[in-house]
């Protein structure tokens, strides 16, 4: 037997409550890996083990291992080429390499090509506890890590919520609420409004922060892949199924699994994910083993749910499952009072990433992004954001650097939006209007308008530079 134990031990003595951490020893000798392998089970240390290199990698598409503990010599696939396959698929494993006392220096090479520690053999029992618990520390010092950094990003979606919109300070306020509970959320809003930053707002919010916040948009993938996308599938399950796989649920294990386009979930899949919303169950495809798993679902959809069920295109009991709290995001062109906070978000945003030193808007452009109507809404608002900051070579953003779609309105009967438009928009609308109907006399258009004429005529070289006017109202009319 290749480990060698300086005291007496005893698994079940050893063993611990909760599992200490997951760990694949890889080694073709099939003494040493079996002894090794229940020895760190017995110190509390999930298991499993493989006896070649080639046979690892196919565990490891299974088996999240922190450590990972492999012999340098084996035969097909040694010790740095599994190495070096294996960190592709588990780029967050710590791999400790097990050598003869004779190839130390290769040992070393190892290290440099990304190993943590190595041990020689015959294994001494309390050094190669003490290596492995060393790298098993390190691995819960980087996974804390990564779940900060995700915790962060994901309290941040409130922060990427810009927004001043009673409306939606209001399911602000609602997120904050129902985010600690554990019912299905259902997310309704037309394309660019924002549903996912609301789920990544809920997930936040919820016990569930420190695991998983799992995406998957249902319209992105075929009828065929969904599934299998969802659920996970067995080796051999359809053609190209070479291996097991696990799907979103589990991988949202304990967290939060966000279904964008919920709409667009085929009949059959529909009855699968109605089945675990019920029984919190389901199995792979091709696959037997019934796994129950622990997932928040929160959906989102740009369809009128209802509409699908009269149409028989979504299943009632499904919707009913789904839509335990429904929030409803409104349209941009319904929160007009936002379009400048965005605005100023992403420019700052996206001149940070540029490089470029821009100080904000002209106040033309500014009314331009006002009386727009966004069908795009915010996500279209942030593209042209990030457009006008690429092609703005001045410190303010101009109408210059708006595209064209965005002003269609310089006709002089194109009545601004109200609510909606700016003061500029509507004093302008407003003096070019009563000067076409007074003949284009500034004199009389200011009276009637209770201005100075004066006034008007300088309102009239600033617009001269932005739009065509009729005829009769150009600067020098002053009849």
């Amino acid at each position: 037997m290749a480990v060698r134990s300086s005291s007496t031990h005893d698994g079940n003595a050893t063993s611990r409550e909760a599992p200490r951490g997951r760990i694949l020893v890889v080694d073709d000798e099939v003494n040493a890996r079996t002894a090794l392998t229940e020895i760190l089970r017995g110190e509390g240390y999930v298991t499993e083990n493989a006896a070649d290199g080639f046979k690892a990698l196919a565990k490891l598409e299974e088996f999240a291992a922190d450590v990972v503990l492999t012999d340098l010599r084996m035969p097909g696939l040694d010790g740095l080429d599994f190495m070096e396959k294996a960190k592709m698929i588990s780029p967050s494993a710590i791999f400790i390499v097990m050598t003869a006392f004779g190839t130390i220096a290769n040992a070393v090479g190892a290290m440099k090509r990304g190993a943590e520690n190595y041990l020689t053999k015959p294994l001494d029992f309390e050094t190669t506890l003490a290596v492995v618990e060393r790298a098993m520390e390190k691995a819960r010092l980087l996974h804390e890590t990564r779940v900060l950094r995700d915790r962060l990003r994901e309290r941040n979606a409130f922060g990427l919520i810009v927004t001043e919109d009673p409306k939606m300070r209001a399911i602000l306020d609602l997120v904050a609420q129902v985010g600690p509970s554990r019912a299905s959320v259902l997310v309704y809003g037309e394309s660019g409004t924002g549903k996912e930053l609301i789920a990544a707002a809920i997930h936040a919010a919820s016990t569930r922060v420190s695991r998983p916040f799992v995406r998957l948009n249902c319209a992105a993938l075929a009828e065929s892949l969904l599934e299998s996308e969802l659920f996970g599938h067995e080796k051999g399950a359809f053609t190209g199924a070479v291996q097991r796989r696990e799907g979103r649920f589990k991988q949202a294990d304990g967290g939060t699994l966000f279904l964008d386009e919920i709409s667009e979930i085929p009949p059959g899949t529909q009855v699968k994910l109605l089945r675990f919303l019920q029984e919190r169950t389901f199995e792979r495809v091709g696959g037997n083993e019934t796994l129950k798993v622990d997932v928040r679902i929160i959906a989102a959809t740009n369809r009128d749910l209802k509409r699908e069920i009269e149409s028989h295109r979504f299943r009632d009991d499904l919707y009913w499952r789904l839509n335990v709290l429904p929030i409803e995001l409104p349209p941009l062109r319904e929160r007009r009072g936002d379009v400048p906070l965005l605005a100023d978000f992403f420019l700052r945003r996206y001149a940070a990433e540029n490089g470029r030193s821009i100080d904000g808007f002209t106040g033309d452009a500014l009314a331009k992004l006002g009386a727009y109507n966004w069908p795009g809404n915010v996500r279209e608002l942030e593209n042209v954001i990030e457009r006008a900051v690429v092609l703005c070579d001045k410190k303010q953003v101009s109408i210059e650097h708006l595209p064209s779609t965005l002003v269609p309105q310089d006709r002089l009967d194109a009545e601004p939006n109200i609510p909606g438009a700016s003061i500029t928009e509507i004093e302008r609308f407003a003096i070019l209007r009563t000067l076409e109907a007074c003949g284009g006399s500034t004199s009389k258009a200011a009276a009637i308008l209770g201005m100075s004429t004066r006034k008007i005529q300088y309102k009239l070289h600033e617009y001269s530079g932005a739009a065509a006017l009729p005829e009769s109202a150009h600067p020098d009319s002053s009849r």
